[in-house]
Protein backbone atom coordinates (compact mmCIF):
# COMPACT_ATOMS: atom_id res chain seq x y z
CA UNK A 1 0.00 0.00 0.00
CA UNK A 2 3.06 2.33 0.77
CA UNK A 3 4.43 1.41 -2.48
CA UNK A 4 1.02 3.29 -4.19
CA UNK A 5 1.01 5.99 -2.40
CA UNK A 6 4.62 6.57 -3.35
CA UNK A 7 3.68 6.20 -6.86
CA UNK A 8 1.06 8.41 -6.99
CA UNK A 9 3.03 11.08 -5.31
CA UNK A 10 5.79 10.60 -7.97
CA UNK A 11 3.37 11.27 -10.95
CA UNK A 12 2.35 14.08 -8.69
CA UNK A 13 5.64 15.35 -8.66
CA UNK A 14 6.28 14.56 -12.18
CA UNK A 15 2.95 16.17 -13.09
CA UNK A 16 3.72 19.49 -11.16
CA UNK A 17 7.07 19.43 -12.80
CA UNK A 18 4.97 19.43 -17.02
CA UNK A 19 2.65 22.13 -15.21
CA UNK A 20 5.67 24.39 -14.34
CA UNK A 21 7.50 24.23 -17.08
CA UNK A 22 4.34 24.58 -19.38
CA UNK A 23 3.68 27.61 -17.77
CA UNK A 24 7.01 28.98 -18.19
CA UNK A 25 6.83 28.70 -21.65
CA UNK A 26 3.81 30.09 -21.96
CA UNK A 27 5.44 33.35 -19.77
CA UNK A 28 8.45 33.02 -22.68
CA UNK A 29 6.07 33.22 -25.20
CA UNK A 30 4.16 36.47 -23.83
CA UNK A 31 7.16 38.15 -22.47
CA UNK A 32 8.48 37.72 -26.43
CA UNK A 33 5.37 39.23 -27.33
CA UNK A 34 5.31 42.14 -25.36
CA UNK A 35 9.11 42.79 -26.11
CA UNK A 36 7.93 42.64 -29.48
CA UNK A 37 5.58 45.29 -29.47
CA UNK A 38 7.91 47.74 -27.22
CA UNK A 39 10.69 46.82 -30.45
CA UNK A 40 7.49 47.63 -32.97
CA UNK A 41 6.69 51.07 -31.07
CA UNK A 42 10.49 51.66 -30.99
CA UNK A 43 10.70 51.58 -34.63
CA UNK A 44 7.59 54.49 -34.96
CA UNK A 45 8.97 56.50 -32.29
CA UNK A 46 12.53 56.10 -34.46
CA UNK A 47 10.46 56.76 -37.25
CA UNK A 48 9.07 60.06 -35.91
CA UNK A 49 12.03 60.96 -33.68
CA UNK A 50 12.80 64.07 -36.94
CA UNK A 51 9.42 65.37 -35.93
CA UNK A 52 9.72 65.50 -32.30
CA UNK A 53 12.93 67.04 -33.19
CA UNK A 54 11.34 69.57 -34.89
CA UNK A 55 8.67 70.75 -32.57
CA UNK A 56 8.84 74.32 -32.07
CA UNK A 57 10.19 75.69 -28.20
CA UNK A 58 6.81 76.24 -25.95
CA UNK A 59 5.05 72.18 -26.94
CA UNK A 60 6.49 70.35 -23.49
CA UNK A 61 2.68 68.56 -23.53
CA UNK A 62 3.56 66.80 -26.67
CA UNK A 63 5.42 63.29 -24.93
CA UNK A 64 6.40 61.69 -27.93
CA UNK A 65 8.12 58.94 -26.50
CA UNK A 66 7.29 55.43 -25.61
CA UNK A 67 6.59 54.94 -22.12
CA UNK A 68 6.04 51.71 -20.23
CA UNK A 69 2.73 49.96 -19.23
CA UNK A 70 1.23 47.15 -20.39
CA UNK A 71 0.31 47.07 -22.66
CA UNK A 72 3.22 50.05 -23.88
CA UNK A 73 2.08 52.67 -25.98
CA UNK A 74 3.96 55.40 -27.66
CA UNK A 75 2.55 58.55 -26.43
CA UNK A 76 1.92 61.22 -28.70
CA UNK A 77 0.39 64.07 -26.00
CA UNK A 78 -1.92 63.32 -23.02
CA UNK A 79 -5.13 62.11 -24.87
CA UNK A 80 -3.36 60.61 -28.02
CA UNK A 81 -1.49 57.35 -28.66
CA UNK A 82 -0.14 54.32 -30.41
CA UNK A 83 -0.80 50.65 -29.52
CA UNK A 84 -0.38 47.72 -31.27
CA UNK A 85 -3.41 45.59 -32.20
CA UNK A 86 -4.29 41.96 -30.90
CA UNK A 87 -2.53 40.51 -33.65
CA UNK A 88 0.59 42.53 -32.52
CA UNK A 89 1.54 43.52 -35.93
CA UNK A 90 -1.05 46.63 -36.59
CA UNK A 91 -0.22 49.44 -35.03
CA UNK A 92 -3.32 51.72 -34.06
CA UNK A 93 -3.43 55.24 -33.36
CA UNK A 94 -6.29 56.07 -30.75
CA UNK A 95 -7.31 60.05 -28.98
CA UNK A 96 -9.20 59.10 -25.51
CA UNK A 97 -12.35 61.95 -25.14
CA UNK A 98 -15.00 62.67 -23.14
CA UNK A 99 -17.18 60.73 -25.67
CA UNK A 100 -15.23 57.81 -25.60
CA UNK A 101 -11.94 56.61 -28.01
CA UNK A 102 -11.27 57.01 -31.35
CA UNK A 103 -9.41 55.21 -33.62
CA UNK A 104 -7.59 58.21 -35.76
CA UNK A 105 -5.54 55.35 -37.86
CA UNK A 106 -4.82 51.77 -38.35
CA UNK A 107 -2.02 50.41 -40.17
CA UNK A 108 0.53 47.73 -40.38
CA UNK A 109 3.05 50.00 -42.13
CA UNK A 110 4.53 52.10 -39.51
CA UNK A 111 5.35 54.67 -42.03
CA UNK A 112 1.73 55.38 -42.79
CA UNK A 113 0.84 55.51 -38.85
CA UNK A 114 4.35 58.09 -38.53
CA UNK A 115 2.45 60.36 -41.28
CA UNK A 116 -0.87 60.07 -39.38
CA UNK A 117 0.88 61.06 -36.49
CA UNK A 118 2.82 63.45 -37.99
CA UNK A 119 -0.30 65.26 -39.29
CA UNK A 120 -1.71 64.98 -35.58
CA UNK A 121 0.93 66.78 -34.38
CA UNK A 122 1.02 69.64 -36.79
CA UNK A 123 -2.61 70.20 -36.13
CA UNK A 124 -1.92 70.11 -32.14
CA UNK A 125 0.33 72.79 -32.93
CA UNK A 126 -0.96 74.76 -35.63
CA UNK A 127 -4.16 74.61 -32.55
CA UNK A 128 -1.79 76.01 -30.06
CA UNK A 129 -0.61 78.79 -32.01
CA UNK A 130 -4.22 79.90 -32.61
CA UNK A 131 -4.71 79.93 -28.98
CA UNK A 132 -2.07 81.91 -27.90
CA UNK A 133 -2.69 84.24 -30.53
CA UNK A 134 -6.49 84.78 -29.67
CA UNK A 135 -5.25 84.80 -25.90
CA UNK A 136 -2.71 87.53 -26.77
CA UNK A 137 -5.46 89.49 -29.05
CA UNK A 138 -7.71 89.48 -26.43
CA UNK A 139 -5.35 90.85 -23.34
CA UNK A 140 -3.70 93.69 -26.24
CA UNK A 141 -7.58 94.69 -26.73
CA UNK A 142 -8.35 97.85 -25.24
CA UNK A 143 -10.38 97.46 -21.64
CA UNK A 144 -13.62 99.91 -21.81
CA UNK A 145 -13.28 101.15 -18.42
CA UNK A 146 -9.50 101.39 -18.29
CA UNK A 147 -10.10 104.38 -21.43
CA UNK A 148 -12.04 106.34 -18.96
CA UNK A 149 -9.99 108.93 -16.95
CA UNK A 150 -9.18 107.86 -13.52
CA UNK A 151 -10.87 110.56 -12.15
CA UNK A 152 -14.16 109.37 -13.62
CA UNK A 153 -13.32 105.55 -12.63
CA UNK A 154 -13.36 106.79 -8.75
CA UNK A 155 -16.17 109.02 -9.39
CA UNK A 156 -18.26 106.43 -10.14
CA UNK A 157 -17.43 103.86 -8.02
CA UNK A 158 -17.30 106.36 -5.65
CA UNK A 159 -20.94 106.94 -6.24
CA UNK A 160 -21.93 103.56 -6.65
CA UNK A 161 -21.02 103.35 -3.04
CA UNK A 162 -22.45 106.03 -1.36
CA UNK A 163 -25.94 104.54 -3.32
CA UNK A 164 -25.54 101.05 -1.23
CA UNK A 165 -24.76 103.22 1.68
CA UNK A 166 -28.06 104.80 1.57
CA UNK A 167 -29.94 101.62 0.46
CA UNK A 168 -28.55 100.13 3.37
CA UNK A 169 -30.38 102.98 5.79
CA UNK A 170 -33.33 103.23 3.86
CA UNK A 171 -33.88 99.32 4.21
CA UNK A 172 -32.88 99.35 8.03
CA UNK A 173 -35.36 102.50 8.72
CA UNK A 174 -38.61 100.79 6.54
CA UNK A 175 -37.48 97.37 8.27
CA UNK A 176 -37.85 98.93 11.88
CA UNK A 177 -40.94 101.07 10.71
CA UNK A 178 -42.52 97.61 9.89
CA UNK A 179 -42.01 96.49 13.03
CA UNK A 180 -43.00 98.94 15.26
CA UNK A 181 -46.53 98.85 12.88
CA UNK A 182 -46.88 95.64 13.43
CA UNK A 183 -46.39 95.38 17.55
CA UNK A 184 -48.64 98.68 17.46
CA UNK A 185 -51.55 96.56 15.90
CA UNK A 186 -50.60 93.64 17.55
CA UNK A 187 -50.67 95.02 21.12
CA UNK A 188 -53.79 96.97 20.09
Amino acid sequence: MSSERSGAVHDLKGAIREARMAQSERGDVVVELREAERTRLDLLAEALAPVAADLPDGHDELAMAVLPGDPPRYWVDATAFVMMGRDKRTYRFLRDSRLGRTIIAESSDPDTVAGDVTRYVAERVVEKERALAADSAERSAPDPAAAKPAGQAADHSGRAGFWAVIGFFLGVIAGAGLLLAYAWVSVG
